[in-house]
């Protein structure tokens, strides 16, 4: 018999959806030389957020631990054989291959923000230039991929993955799901980068 059980507490939650925005905004903003100041600010919220998404890999709770999504890379083959059989193994947290897609999305975006602060530097090289762009790029097609995956898993395990990062719950057989939310981790999450914005991003926006 399925239950309904809290399986993403409320800091992922947060940090997943505030990721897609800041990484989203700050790609779109990154065109006009007339907005680079919040292209910029967008970059340090992100790598801020980040930072915490490094921390909280190994304090949060069970399923937003890195060691709840740490799979060998026979497991990764095995899963993605089921996929093309249509019969993927269920996993309340991470799967194996969508794991593949949160350690590149975390890597490829420390190293977005790491060369975007050195190339704000007057002595930037262009080999530094050159290689924040080329990691964005890279960056837009993992997170195809990654939305592709998404989709897909939704429609083979027959659950609502987008919701489920949305209100934190999933319908599951068994009751092991996270016993606290840390709702106030999450607020104090958004106070920080409500205040850091309206800090840092000078420009008027019109």
């Amino acid at each position: 018999m399925t239950q309904r059980i809290l399986v993403w507490d409320v800091p992922t939650r947060v940090f997943h959806w505030l990721q897609a925005l800041a990484f989203g905004g700050a790609y779109l903003l990154a065109f006009s030389e007339r907005f680079r100041d919040y292209h910029d600010t967008l970059g340090y919220i992100l790598l801020g957020l980040l930072v915490f998404r490094l921390l909280w890999g190994f304090v949060g709770t069970g399923y937003a631990r890195f060691s709840s999504f740490l799979f060998k890379p026979r497991e990764i083959l095995a899963y993605m054989r089921s996929m093309f059989n249509s019969k993927p193994g269920h996993y309340l947290g991470h799967n194996p291959v969508g794991s593949l897609s949160v350690w590149l999305l975390l890597a490829l975006g420390l190293f977005i923000c790491v060369t975007g602060v050195m190339s704000l530097q007057d002595d930037a090289s262009d080999q530094v230039i050159y290689l924040h762009g080329l990691a964005t790029k890279i960056m837009l097609g993992v997170i195809f991929l990654h939305l592709v995956g998404v989709l897909l898993s939704s429609f083979l395990h027959r659950e609502n993955l987008v919701r489920s990062m949305i209100t934190g719950y999933k319908s599951a057989q068994t009751g092991e799901g996270i016993r606290e939310a840390y709702l106030w981790v999450g607020l104090l999450m958004v106070l920080a980068v409500v205040i850091f914005w309206f800090t840092y991003a000078h420009k008027p926006l019109g």
